[in-house]
């Protein structure tokens, strides 16, 4: 039987705030949430936005998809170099301030920013967020980095991340391209560390120190899944025993919000006054930005870092780690000749094709037809709605399935691009922590363009009994004909398959093992929730020279690691 990627650990940071403790799911399911469970999440909420827990609407209002109130740049007044010609009719230029049309996106918690969390001078914003996300993923572990490498070798361990637009703000690429109009200097950092594949360089160099495989995967929206993939099949053929699976994204800068502008992709304040039906003076709901499968008029921009730690299913037995969950299956389609780049394919219909017939075979006819939901990619475009919503319709249909839940968590956290896959896992997993499924509450009725045979759109949040659901199936449609579908089964799930392999006897055994796991988790928690807690930053410590290595013709062995590499 082949090795289980079984999620041991994540953690991140979203408009929704910090993913471990599950305290970003809980921003999401507030409103179903007992007082305890608020509070807590409140108090998560508060560190980060510098407020009392006793702020709560003030907490509520500075989270999720809402208009711009923690960017570095006025919305009101970006600098733009108007053309006009002078007396002699040469051509000129001069700077102005002109007004954005998008208002609204999925932003860090208001008054959070990563980079007062480490020492990160001269770091772009979404490198920052991947030291915070990564670092809270080793924290959700309930065991320290040093001692779970003494139980590996360094080149049984992996890290697969990246971004999709790479680092654009002024101290990555985008900094470097401007620096002659703008009559800076270009630093020595600005191009390496604007490079798409620096999240993984980060977190090897400054979190994990890292010496096994690494790398990303890139392919627009799908990328998360793309890189969820190289981990799940190198944890399943034996090439690593734990892998680092993550996404960093900071699109939230005037020039990228204005390219996809251009292309009509994102909801611009007049289109979302349109849609309410408000006068000219009159402001739009900025909180219902993004509206998946309802009516709408474009998605709406975010920024999110996830992390997720695999390991195979002996590693978390031994050390008695948490199963909170398995990645079943990923798989990838391109759409084949397309009319445009950005026009949606049929690659989805293979991907999610592929995913239910990969349940049906692991879990059974049952597990897929009566204890399986979608997170939908749901990006919230009139185009979007209509052909995701057939692609479910028309596999309903095949594979007999009636009724299928479906979610869209950009409702509330509006598109992260590279990162939206990784926001969907985490809420996939939230939802089987606290037994609540995350509906699409920003969409009020389903448009009438959706189809809907065979399929329930889940439009407020719902209640699951523990055991209801075996299987989340994660979606993704990217731009360029990047497709993507995961298969994502429950902790119960996973314990059913590591129990069938190993024998009963053992996964008791592992219970036992996690009391302590879990009591160290808790005690991580509170301490980020109170603030004593700082993400784990390893600038220039334990750097390794050739000196540190005992190198034969059949291992290498390296100062630190009880266990060599073999050749």
């Amino acid at each position: 039987m082949k090795n289980l990627a079984v999620i041991t650990g994540f953690g991140g940071i979203n408009a929704a705030g910090r993913s471990s403790g599950n305290h970003a799911f809980r921003r999401i399911v507030y409103d179903a949430l007992n007082a305890e469970q608020q509070a807590s999440t409140r108090q998560s909420l508060a560190t980060l936005m510098g407020l009392s827990a006793e702020q709560e609407q003030e907490i509520l209002d500075g989270t999720l998809v809402r208009g711009w109130d923690n960017t570095s740049f006025d919305p009101e007044a970006v600098p733009f170099h108007e053309p006009f010609k002078d007396a002699d009719g040469n051509d000129c230029y001069r700077i102005t301030g002109r007004r954005m049309n998008v208002q609204s996106g999925g932003q860090l918690p208001k008054g959070f920013d990563p980079a007062n969390e480490y020492r990160s001078r001269h770091h772009p914003r979404g490198l920052q967020m991947a030291v915070y996300a990564a670092s809270d993923a080793l924290g959700s572990l309930g065991i320290e980095w040093e001692t779970l490498c003494q139980h590996l070798s360094a080149d049984q361990i992996g890290v697969y991340a990246g971004s999709a637009m790479g680092q654009l703000d002024t101290a990555g690429h985008g900094g470097m391209i401007q620096s002659a109009l703008t009559g800076k200097r270009t630093s020595s950092k600005q191009c390496p560390l604007g490079l798409s594949e620096m999240p993984a360089d980060f977190v090897n160099a400054y979190v994990l120190g890292n010496m096994g495989s690494t790398g990303s995967m890139v392919g627009a929206c799908a990328t998360f899944l793309y890189n969820l993939r190289l981990a799940k099949e190198d944890i399943e053929s034996g090439r690593r025993r734990l892998v680092v699976v993550g996404n960093a994204e900071a699109p939230l800068n005037p020039e990228i919000i204005e390219g996809y502008n251009a292309m009509t992709a994102l909801v611009t304040e007049p289109r979302l006054r349109e849609l309410d039906g408000c006068s000219e003076d009159e402001a739009p709901d900025f909180r219902r930005a993004s509206r998946p499968f309802g009516d709408n008029a474009g998605f709406t921009l975010s920024e999110s870092a996830q992390f997720f730690v695999l390991t195979d299913d002996e590693l978390a037995l031994e050390l008695g780690l948490n199963i909170l969950g398995s990645v079943g299956d990923v798989f990838v389609h391109a759409d084949g000749y397309k009319k445009s780049i950005s026009n949606p394919g049929v690659g989805n219909y293979l991907t999610m094709g592929k995913a239910m017939a990969s349940v049906r075979r692991q879990l059974g006819d049952d597990a897929l037809k009566h204890r399986s939901y979608v997170h939908a990619h749901g990006s919230s475009t009139p185009q979007n709605r209509t052909t995701e919503s057939h692609i479910y319709q028309e596999l309903a249909g095949a594979f007999g399935v009636e009724n299928w839940p479906v979610v869209a968590v950009k409702a509330q956290l509006g598109h992260s691009l590279a990162a939206a896959s990784a926001d969907q896992t985490m809420m996939a997993l939230g939802a089987w922590i606290d037994n609540i499924l995350p509906g699409i509450t920003t969409t009020h009725a389903i448009a009438d363009d959706v189809y809907t045979k065979g399929v329930d759109y889940k439009l407020q949040h719902e209640a699951i009994e523990p055991g209801q659901l075996d299987v989340a199936f994660i979606n993704s449609k990217g731009f360029g004909g990047n497709n993507a579908s995961a298969t994502v089964l429950s902790p119960l799930a996973t314990q059913r398959l590591i129990a069938e392999k190993h024998g009963q006897d053992k996964l008791a055994a592992h219970q036992d093992l996690n009391i302590g796991i879990r009591e160290k988790i808790d005690q991580y928690d509170q301490e980020m929730s109170s603030g004593q807690r700082k993400p784990r930053y390893r600038f220039g410590e334990g750097v390794l020279q050739p000196e540190d290595l005992q190198v034969t013709d059949t291992e290498i062995r390296i100062a630190g690691w009880d266990k060599p590499v073999p050749l």
